[in-house]
């Protein structure tokens, strides 16, 4: 993506505005998540709006601009005021991914059924891209990202409380050597690359990463 900052700017700011909606869009989804399912944390905190202030992470934003994979402020919130601890943190974890996937699909048929010109096309299509790249990449079951904490409400608990252990002491560093790219491609692409380029060829017939 940052290559089109001089080829092509306008591309390069349609693009950064997808980052900005599709982080704000994952974020605001946990935090309704966690309102729904019983606690006020995220609410108090104010990130139960879809204003991009209250979401965007610098090193996240960053890290989509330059490497295609990144995150968004994470919606913190207390698992003691959940129903159901185990199960309510994982739905709150799979509601930012699935938010994004959703509206990618969404983008797509608004992408289908306006008149193709240059305009839908600047500004839906590199949404959808984004949109996927963040929702799998969030899906990646490492420690801080959602798929850690998904795994963890799949797994018995048993295995679960062994995972977190392991994650809470090594997932974040793993999590950095795997997006730093050694020899020029970031480790994590080569797991997330197929699915990445799965799903746009289901949406958009074979779109590539930005």
């Amino acid at each position: 993506m940052i290559e089109n900052l001089i080829s092509s700017p306008l591309s390069f700011l349609a693009s950064l505005l997808a980052i900005v909606i599709a982080i704000s869009i994952h974020e605001f989804s946990h935090a309704l998540a966690a309102d729904r399912l019983g606690d006020p944390t995220p609410r108090l905190a104010g990130r139960l709006t879809l204003n991009p202030l209250a979401h965007l992470d610098p090193i996240g934003t960053l890290m989509l601009i330059l490497f295609r994979f990144g995150w968004g402020k994470p919606v913190q919130f207390d698992q003691f005021n959940l129903r159901n601890p185990r199960r309510d943190t994982m739905l709150i974890s799979i509601a930012g991914p699935m938010s994004n996937l959703l509206t990618a699909v969404l983008a797509t048929i608004l992408l289908r059924l306006l008149p193709s010109n240059l305009l839908t096309l600047l500004t839906l299509q590199p949404f959808i891209i984004i949109s996927v790249v963040l929702a799998v990449f969030n899906f990646v079951p490492i420690h801080p990202l959602d798929g850690g904490k998904i795994l963890s409400g799949i797994l018995p608990l048993s295995l679960a409380k062994e995972w977190e252990q392991i994650q809470a002491k090594f997932g974040t560093i793993l999590l950095i050597m795997m997006v730093l790219p050694w020899g020029g491609t970031a480790p994590i692409f080569y797991l997330t690359g197929p699915v990445i380029q799965f799903l746009l060829q289901l949406l958009l017939g074979g779109g590539k990463l930005i």
